[in-house]
């Protein structure tokens, strides 16, 4: 059945009104010309936003409140007391920092962030952010990663974290201490979520709440009432990744995502926007993204200048007054800000004549107003259709004063002397001595306090404590099926040709088959699923869409047409590996974040992997993600025709670098079958917070069974294939990986048919996980007696001092990992160098990776011990037709 799209109508109410509004245009226009008809259309926007009538068309609202005081709800809580609660946190976070940095000066850490953002936080905490409780899942909050020593502030007086806890923030080694950013991998029951590096939190949260929109249709977790907030800085949404996922947010109506950014106007060395004004034009991005906008922008002491200001004079000046301007009177007393903004009109001067300099510097920014931002919270979680943004202006370093409120260099602010120190206590009325504050001594209300009492009734109504980090899921995983019934076509493919992505797309298909274990499967792809031959998988378990599918596919006559559907599996993100890869973190941590296991499975350009998004996995790392990343077209030379830009040569390189991702690069398919086994054995089974990355070709080729007894040392990285005359004294050990071992084996051919040398050929499935067992193994002999020393299993594999020639499709410093743990001499041959557009045959050639090559450094490892004679060299190069005189091909 052919679905509509719902008819638009818009009701006018008087039509009569509206027809003459319109032929007074027509007349203005028809009399005076469009340029006084655009004039006078611009006058009326204007006056429009003055009225806060509606900005909907309009680049920007007047730069003042949203919700005007009318509209403001009455506060729920005791305002004195969170009053006095947020004073104490803020007070905790800057001691933290400024006594890490009193011992150790090289420390670091952020003052500055959380003193500006301490009034949005303690909104959220005591209202709004729900924890996991007995009716409820909680909400998922991302917060600002400077802003970390707040929210251990806060852990301190709920009693999560001890005094000997913050005493020791960016102290983590040796023993006891607190890691400077939010790190789940380094505080596992803590943070939830990582959100740093910058712009990664707001890409990260919009694709964690569209995840659990998925969850919901696909019923595999009830995530109707959970939340997504996300807390971030206005100098981060400069990042692309910051704003990369503002229209899928607005396109799929996530009404369950706020984001809430801190306008402290202040980047790390200046202005954010020293000559413009960063509210207006993010909200303008906002708007046209497609989100609502709350601006929080003056706080309650301006709510009677405003009620005076009939003229609008003070949204004309607040118009004329950039950033860097705002900056400068932040930083400055009443008398300077009256001098500077309210005496340059006469209007404006007028409206504050009957207020004291005192009263001038009192007037607060929004971001640091209770009340205002109560109420842009509740107008957020109420609003209905689009994802939200409150935009609140705030104070860097808000409370430090002349040592850092406002300034350049408030960012970099670690430390502040005992002056600074008890101007901070005195303008937050704190119980503190002045030994107390000279000291940095943390304050901590008794548990039977009315300031503990308070802060845990708050949680306690809210669901308990965030943030908080759950190991594993209360709803594991079904079983599911034994490797043979979907991997079988793999184990016994007897000379079958077809490519490792075929083969790892099919496996894939028959474990979605499965009827208990398949709907947990989550395949991701970003816009290459026809390029990876999973077109099959569009119509066997359809493409996740919120709305369905509102049209009839061009190719609805085919076998495997476009199937969109709003209960979807399959997740085809476009072209976007960021947002391809935040899916796959949402759902490689939905065992923690959801309580429901999954296996993501995501399949990509394997150039567009690391290369493009290695922060992104990085934090994925960091977030204990399990799950598969296939990078598929993998290897400078599989990728026929595509050149520099799409040929990977490095991408496992980067994946060596990740502690707890295991990275392999399988030749064939039933080496793949054991790989993917295994890990999901180690993810599922065993709950291991480690994820896998699996490089596969598109290359056909015939495809052995798997011998006996070899799926141990598949998953170690090396395994023996083959050898001939084991009798003979001398002979070349050839290893490959990937698409690579094909030429090993070819060269294994010629160098007994041809030169009568005796070879061994090797299958390195990883050779990072062998230079990870070898590494680990050299450590642990380090602190041993020698007769107790252990023997890794690359050396029991490759013992002696008979040469070893390792070849790969990636540079050379990837089977160079192994090089230090061999006491034979070792040839590399890798694709180190710029990409080409050719055929493979010609790119082996190129990049000297070919069977031919690999004869040649065998023939010139075994000149070298003595037990191949130089004619022999000669005789390859003739034959071959190589020129030893031509350049490297990593210098061309």
């Amino acid at each position: 059945m052919t679905r509509t799209m719902p008819k638009i109508t818009h009701q006018d109410a008087d039509p009569t009104e509206t027809a003459e509004w319109i032929d007074a245009l027509q007349g203005l226009t028809d009399h005076a010309g469009p340029e006084r008809a655009n004039f006078v259309l611009n006058e009326l926007l204007d006056h429009a936003r003055h009225l806060g009538v509606t900005t909907s068309g309009l680049p920007y609202s007047s730069y003042r409140n949203s919700i005007p005081t009318s509209r403001q709800p009455a506060y729920p809580g005791d305002l004195e007391m969170e009053e006095r609660l947020t004073s104490i946190i803020r007070w905790n976070a800057l001691a933290m920092v400024v006594r890490a940095n009193r011992a150790y000066g090289e420390l670091g850490g952020h003052i500055a962030s959380y003193a500006s953002a301490a009034e949005i936080f303690e909104v959220g905490f005591n209202h709004f952010f729900r924890a996991r409780g007995a009716d409820h899942a909680g909400d998922l909050v991302y917060f600002q990663p400077h802003s970390a020593p707040g929210v251990y502030a806060r852990a301190f007086l709920e009693g999560r974290l001890s005094e000997d806890d913050i005493a020791n923030y960016r102290q983590e080694v040796p023993g006891k201490g607190l890691c400077s950013y939010p790190h789940p991998w380094l505080m596992k029951d803590f943070w939830q979520v990582p959100t740093g590096s910058m712009g990664i939190g707001p890409l990260s949260a919009v694709y964690q709440a569209r995840f659990m929109r998925y969850l919901q249709a696909r019923g595999l977790a009830e995530t109707e009432q959970r939340h997504v907030w996300g807390v971030f800085g206005d100098g981060e949404m400069d990042e692309p990744e910051s704003i990369a996922g503002l229209t899928l947010a607005a396109r799929e109506n996530l009404d369950n995502l706020t984001f809430i950014v801190n306008c402290n106007l202040q980047r790390l060395d200046g202005p954010v926007r020293g000559n413009g004004q960063i509210i207006q034009e993010l909200e303008s991005l906002f708007v046209g993204a497609g989100w609502n906008v709350i601006k929080v922008l003056w706080g309650s002491e301006w709510d009677g200048l405003f009620a005076a200001d009939t003229n609008h004079v003070l949204l004309r000046r607040f118009a004329e007054t950039v950033d860097g301007a705002y900056q400068d009177l932040g930083s400055k007393a009443g008398d300077y800000n009256r001098a500077k903004f309210f005496d340059v009109d006469p209007e404006s001067a007028a409206l504050v004549r009957h207020m004291s300099d005192d009263d001038i510097h009192k007037l607060k920014r929004g971001g640091h107003d209770l009340r205002k931002l109560h109420a842009a919270f509740a107008a957020a979680k109420a609003h209905k259709g689009r994802p939200t943004v409150i935009l609140t202006k705030t104070k860097k370093g808000y409370g430090m004063g002349g040592a850092g409120e406002s300034r350049m260099t408030a960012h970099q602010a670690k430390k502040l002397d005992v002056e600074a120190l008890l101007a901070f206590r005195d303008r937050f009325n704190l119980p503190l001595s002045d030994k107390a504050v000279e000291n940095l001594e943390f304050y901590k209300p008794a548990d039977d306090s009315p300031e503990s009492r308070y802060l845990q009734e708050r949680r306690s109504a809210l669901g308990g404590y965030l943030p908080q980090r759950s190991a594993n899921a209360s709803t594991p995983a079904p079983a599911r099926p034994d490797t043979a019934s979907y991997a079988g076509f793999a184990l016994n493919a007897d000379g079958k040709e077809m490519s490792t992505t075929m083969a790892a797309v099919r496996m894939m298909g028959n474990l979605l088959k499965d009827k208990a274990f398949g709907p947990r499967i989550v395949p991701i792809v970003a816009d290459e699923a026809r390029t990876f031959g999973m077109d099959n998988l569009f119509r066997q378990i359809g493409i996740y869409a919120p709305q369905g599918q509102l049209y009839d596919p061009e190719d609805k006559g085919s076998m495997m047409f476009y199937k969109e559907a709003a209960n979807g599996q399959l997740l085809e993100e476009g072209i976007t590996e960021a947002g391809a890869l935040s899916s796959w973190t949402a759902a490689g941590t939905a065992y923690s974040v959801h309580d429901t296991e999954l296996l993501p499975i995501y399949i990509y350009y394997s150039m567009f992997g690391f290369q493009r998004v290695g922060d992104l996995i990085w934090a994925a790392a960091d977030q204990r993600t399990r799950g598969f990343l296939l990078g598929a077209t993998a290897g400078r030379t599989t990728l026929s025709g595509e050149g520099l830009q799409h040929q990977d040569g490095s991408s496992h390189m980067a994946a060596a670098t990740i502690p707890n991702c295991r990275a392999y690069d399988p030749a064939f398919a039933y080496e793949l079958a054991v790989i993917m086994e295994h890990g999901m054995t180690r993810m599922i089974d065993e709950k291991r917070d480690e994820f896998f990355y699996v490089t596969v070709m598109n290359e056909n080729y015939a495809q052995p069974s798997m011998p006996t007894g070899v799926e141990q040392d598949i998953v170690r990285g090396l395994y023996k294939l083959s050898s001939t005359r084991p009798e003979a004294s001398a002979r070349a050990r050839l290893i490959g990986s990937g698409t690579i071992l094909l030429e090993v084996q070819a060269a294994a051919e010629i160098l007994e048919k041809d030169f009568g040398i005796a070879t061994e050929v090797y299958s390195a499935t990883s050779f990072t996980e062998l230079a990870r067992d070898a590494m680990c193994v050299e450590r642990r002999n380090r602190f041993r007696d020698p007769a107790l020393h252990e023997t890794s299993h690359l050396e029991r594999l490759l013992a002696g001092d008979q040469p070893v020639i390792a070849a790969s499709d990636y540079v050379r410093a990837f089977p160079g990992q192994i090089a230090p743990y061999l006491r034979a001499p070792l040839t590399i041959l890798g694709t180190d160098g710029f990409g080409r557009s050719a055929n493979r045959k010609a790119l082996r050639r190129f990049f000297e990776v070919d069977r031919q090559h690999i004869v040649i450094a065998a023939i010139q490892s075994l000149i070298q011990r003595g037990d191949a004679t130089p004619d022999l060299l000669a005789k390859a190069i003739a034959d071959f037709g190589i020129s030893a005189d031509t350049d490297a091909p990593w210098t061309l």
